[in-house]
């Protein structure tokens, strides 16, 4: 599968973002990106300030709100819990169906979790679930500040015990006047991790997409992203 499937240690780390952010840098370069995020809660996809709306505009793709998130909920909790309290219940085989009828539509795929890696998303599968289907490599966005060396290395110990091959880790949301934990996290985190930082982005105070895609350009080290997708492709098309 030719794609990255973007995670995080937990929610409001800035997933939505990174991944839209990094779907506007590769558009720019011509790459063929579609996004994908299955589902969503607390706003309807089509809202001004959703998630999906955001993906969507930034990657100027041709996706329908309903083909990118075709499962919304209401409520501003885990999928799983906000589908019982509407009385739905969406499984693994609903969501990897219609992945199905859609992922050929793009050459390559940026695919959005909820929360961190361990949320349900239905009765039956976590987010990690998700991505092993996938079979797409993770990129795991984590917060800068104090307690985030244990997320983080939860997180990646995790994906990799179960088989989930990690491309990198973003640290998003550092502070103008970092403090000393903000200062030293990186480098513990790659060393005791053993997973590249693919950058380290600064808290926005204006969010909009052209300032979100100026970070990504500024901060991150998209062509290593571009060298990731690019190398599963050929991994693709050597194993046919």
């Amino acid at each position: 599968m030719k794609g990255l499937f973007v995670t995080g240690t937990d929610t409001d780390v800035g997933k939505t973002i990174i991944t839209s952010g990094i779907a506007a840098v590769l558009k720019e370069t011509q790459m063929d990106i579609g996004v994908y995020k299955p589902l969503l809660s607390g706003v309807s996809r089509e809202h001004p300030k959703s998630d999906t709306k955001l993906l969507k505009e930034s990657s100027q793709t041709h996706l329908t709100y309903e083909e990118i998130t075709p499962f919304e909920f209401k409520e501003p909790l885990a999928p799983y819990v906000a589908g019982k309290l509407e009385g739905r219940s969406i499984y693994f085989r609903d969501v990897l169906n219609h992945w199905n009828q859609m992922k050929e539509k793009h050459r390559y795929f940026l695919v959005e979790g909820a929360g961190g890696i361990s949320v349900p998303l239905g009765p039956d599968f976590l987010v990690s679930d998700l991505i092993t289907a996938l079979d797409l490599p993770a990129i795991i966005v984590a917060r800068p500040n104090l307690g985030t060396i244990n997320h983080t290395f939860l997180t990646v110990k995790y994906a990799q015990s179960i088989g989930i091959e990690i491309a990198g880790i973003i640290i998003n949301g550092k502070n103008r006047d970092f403090n000393l934990a903000e200062q030293t996290n990186p480098d513990v985190i790659e060393k005791q991790c053993g997973v590249p930082i693919l950058g380290i982005t600064p808290k926005l105070e204006d969010i909009n997409q052209e300032t979100i895609k100026q970070m990504i350009k500024d901060h991150i080290d998209v062509s290593k992203i571009i060298q990731k997708m690019e190398g599963n492709e050929m991994n693709d098309v050597d194993t046919i």
